[in-house]
C-alpha cells in the first residue's frame, strides 16, 4: 500500500517528500567554456589533462572538483553523504570509482551512458524520499579524449567524423541533495526502459536514443496527467540536432507540439562556430548543463518546472563489431522550484 501511494501510472514515482538540491558544481574543458554557457560553469580548465598525466585521471579530477563545489555550496563535508551515486563512460566506470575513493562515503557506481546524470539524480532522490538518509550525492562526467579512445579510435588516428556524429563533452557535474531545504526539488522520477529501433551506426547516436526519449517523456506525461506545457522547459541530454528533430517529429505525429523542448547537446555548444557537427554528447554534457544552467535557473526563479530527461546509447564497440544494434534508454526527473 505504501508503494501504491507513490507510484503513478506505469513507470513514474511521485516523491512524497521531495528532496532539495542543496548544492551543485560543474567543471568543463576549454571548448565547453568557449560555448554559449561558458559563464555558467563553476570552473573552466584550459588544460585537457587538468594537471594530470593521463586523460583518464583528468576525468577523475573533474569529478572530484565538481563534487567539492557542490558540497561547499551545500555547506557539508563529504562525510555527511549517506550515499554517492555516479558514473562515466569508461570501462568499469573508473573515473567515478577513483574519484569516489577519496571521499570514503558509501558509493553506488552506475552506467547509463549519457543518461547517467539523470539516473544518479533519480536514485539519490528516491533514497532520501524513502527515508534512508539525510544527504546524498549524484555525479557524472565524460572527457572527449577518453571517450574517443574507448568507443572509436585514438586521437592520433585522425579519423574523419561523419555529419551525424556528436562531440563528447569534457565536463563533469555534481549535485548534493538534502532531505529538507529551500529547493529546487526533485518531485517525480520516470524510469526508462530500453528501446531499440535497430540503429547500428555508432556515429548516429541521436537516432538510436530518440525512441527512448519519446517513450519516457510520453509515459511521464500520461502517468502524471500533465500536458507538455506544464513544464517551462523539457530538456533531453544528449540527442543532438538529429535526435531532437526525431523526438519533435514523433510527438508531432501524436498532435503534440513541443514548443518548450531543447537538448543539452545543442545548448552546450555553438553548432555554427565550434564544429561539433550534430552537437554535444557524453555523461558530462547533460550533467554540466543541469548544474551550470538549469538548477541555477530554478533557484533564481527563471523557471518553475523543468523535466530533465537523460538519454543514453547502451552500446559497446565489441557488440557493434558482432553485428548488434544500439539500444537506447531515457530516465526523466521532474524538477520544481516549489515543493
Amino acid at each position: 500500500m505504501w508503494m501504491e501511494t507513490k507510484k503513478q501510472g506505469s513507470r513514474t514515482f511521485a516523491l512524497a517528500c521531495p528532496p532539495s538540491a542543496a548544492g551543485w558544481g560543474s567543471v568543463v574543458g576549454k571548448k565547453e567554456g568557449q560555448g554559449p554557457l561558458g559563464r555558467c560553469f563553476g570552473s573552466v580548465s584550459q588544460d585537457s589533462y587538468f594537471g594530470e598525466k593521463t586523460w583518464e585521471r583528468a576525468e577523475s579530477v573533474m569529478q572530484e572538483q565538481a563534487l567539492a563545489q557542490a558540497l561547499e555550496r551545500a555547506g557539508q563535508p563529504a562525510g555527511a553523504l549517506d550515499a554517492l551515486f555516479g558514473g562515466d563512460l569508461m570501462n568499469q566506470c573508473i573515473a567515478t570509482s577513483y574519484a569516489a575513493r577519496s571521499t570514503g562515503v558509501p558509493f553506488f557506481g552506475l552506467y547509463g551512458a549519457c543518461s547517467t546524470m539523470a539516473e544518479s539524480l533519480a536514485l539519490a532522490a528516491l533514497l532520501l524520499d524513502g527515508g534512508f538518509g539525510e544527504w546524498t550525492g549524484a555525479v557524472a562526467s565524460s572527457h572527449f579524449c577518453t571517450a574517443e579512445r574507448q568507443y572509436r579510435t585514438p586521437l592520433e588516428y585522425g579519423g574523419q567524423r561523419t555529419p551525424t556524429a556528436q562531440w563528447t563533452a569534457t565536463a563533469a557535474g555534481a549535485v548534493v541533495l538534502a532531505k529538507n531545504g529551500p529547493g529546487p526539488y526533485v518531485t517525480h522520477v520516470t524510469v526508462g526502459r530500453v528501446r531499440d529501433r535497430g540503429i547500428r551506426d555508432a556515429n548516429n547516436m541521436g537516432a538510436a536514443m530518440a525512441p527512448a526519449a519519446y517513450d519516457t517523456i510520453d509515459t511521464h506525461l500520461k502517468d502524471t496527467g500533465r500536458s507538455s506545457s506544464f513544464y517551462d522547459l523539457i530538456v533531453t541530454g544528449d540527442l543532438g540536432k538529429l535526435g531532437q528533430a526525431l523526438v519533435v517529429k514523433l510527438f508531432g505525429q501524436d498532435g503534440v507540439e513541443l514548443s518548450n523542448y531543447n537538448d543539452c547537446g545543442l545548448m552546450l555548444y555553438d553548432l555554427e562556430d565550434q564544429d561539433v557537427h550534430c552537437g554535444g554528447s557524453g555523461c558530462g554534457c547533460s550533467a554540466a548543463v543541469l548544474t551550470g544552467l538549469l538548477l541555477e535557473g530554478l533557484r533564481s526563479g527563471q523557471w518553475e518546472n523543468i523535466l530533465f530527461c537523460g538519454t543514453g546509447a547502451l552500446h559497446s564497440p565489441t557488440a557493434l563489431g558482432q553485428g548488434e544494434s544500439i539500444p537506447g534508454i531515457c530516465h526523466a526527473v521532474a524538477l520544481s522550484a516549489r515543493r
